[in-house]
């Protein structure tokens, strides 16, 4: 018990834990619409990303600006796999060459490429997801932090690389459907995933997974693992001369959030029904890190309730003030910047604290007068003697 404690956070991280799966569990299903709770649950995707930069940037001092190519490979491993499912012979008959998906029959493709095929099956696909991602990010991070690039150079690359996959992407369009993605996403496995019946159980799936990668990233952070994170954002030449291996638990927790964004972006391509490069590039990634700088990047469950709080503000918005929505959400980041510098987490710390506590205060009954038979009851000290 004891052990489960202390991997949850105390008390105040089991009542933290708790609100959120009400508000994600129980709320947003009773009060919101289909629609509604589907944009609810493309914004729990991003949260993947989010919590993994807690984990690599809050922790161990890794800020990576191109986590969106880790999302994005996610999600194209699993559209992959749906869009082969929708291009049966039968549905793409029509086509020049029936059986293919049908960017690639525009594109005058006539055969399915080699990289596609392994993409029929779903449990390679189930596997490719966060098996592509990770490999590259550990590709990545024995390139870079075996030779102890780290801090400003490392997020500089981890752009470029966005960059470039962002590219690649737009430009092999007969392999990948170019800037338009791959889109009309209908089944998976046969089950016709664009009925809100199915939106909600898709709801459901990504609730839950969500929740067990938060559950991984505290027993990281509980772990020795976890302090000596903390050790090497803060003094990482005496955590090396302590003879640690700082490059490998920097590869480590580098694939862990590789991983999760992964995870986020496969959720993402079945709920929203597409995928393209627009996921992918520097500005995606960088609002990924603002998901985590808002929530507080010091803090797995403020990492979500940063990417529910920014991405329903670009919503409402964009909705309300079509020509301002841009504006106002610079003003909103630009406010967390400077007013609260350790995001959601660091103002619950700071007031939120210290609010419930006067509440509890107050609500408590002040302790009861003695009364005269207590105070007859009360030992009589003996009078000193007194010197003639």
């Amino acid at each position: 018990m004891n052990a489960l404690n202390k991997l949850l956070g105390g008390r105040q991280g089991v009542i933290g834990l708790a609100v959120l799966a009400a508000l994600i569990f129980v709320v947003f299903p009773l009060l919101l619409d289909a629609f509604r709770l589907n944009m609810v649950g493309k914004y729990l995707t991003y949260a993947f990303v989010a919590v993994g930069l807690v984990l690599c940037w809050g922790y161990g001092g890794i800020l990576s600006l191109g986590q969106g190519v880790f999302f994005g490979l996610g999600g194209y491993c699993m559209a992959m796999f749906l869009k082969l499912e929708a291009s049966d012979p039968q549905s793409t008959k029509i086509q020049s060459t029936p059986g293919i998906p049908d960017f690639m029959d525009w594109n005058q493709i006539t055969e399915l490429p080699g990289l596609w095929m392994p993409f029929h099956s779903f449990t390679f696909t189930v596997f490719a997801v966060v098996a592509v991602p990770v490999i590259m990010a550990l590709v990545i991070g024995v390139a870079m932090f075996k030779r102890r690039v780290g801090d400003v150079y490392f997020s500089i690359v981890t752009q470029a690389i966005a960059l470039i996959l962002t590219v690649l992407i737009i430009g092999q369009q007969g392999l990948t459907g170019g800037v338009n993605g791959i889109t009309d996403l209908k089944t998976l496995l046969g089950w016709d995933i664009r009925t809100d019946s199915a939106k909600l159980v898709l709801y459901f799936i990504n609730a839950i997974l969500l929740f067990g990668c938060i559950l991984i990233g505290k027993f990281i952070l509980a772990s020795k693992l976890g302090r000596l994170l903390m050790a090497m954002r803060d003094k990482e030449e005496r955590v090396r001369f302590s003879g640690y291996d700082v490059a490998s638990f920097k590869i480590f927790v580098y694939c862990v959030a590789a991983g999760f964004s992964a995870i986020g972006g496969a959720m993402f391509a079945l709920q929203v029904g597409f995928m393209s490069p627009s996921f992918v590039g520097i500005v995606p990634s960088i609002e990924m890190v603002i998901f985590a700088a808002v929530g507080g990047r010091m803090s797995l469950l403020g990492a979500v309730w940063g990417s529910l709080l920014v991405n329903y503000g670009k919503t409402y918005f964009s909705e309300s003030f079509p020509e301002l929505w841009l504006y106002l959400m610079g003003g909103l980041f630009i406010a967390v910047v400077m007013y609260f510098p350790n995001g959601l987490a660091g103002l619950w710390e700071s007031h939120g604290r210290k609010w419930l506590a006067q509440i509890s205060k107050s609500r408590t009954p002040p302790a009861p007068l003695p009364t005269k038979s207590a105070e007859a009851a009360k030992p009589v000290a003996p009078a000193l003697e007194t010197q003639p």
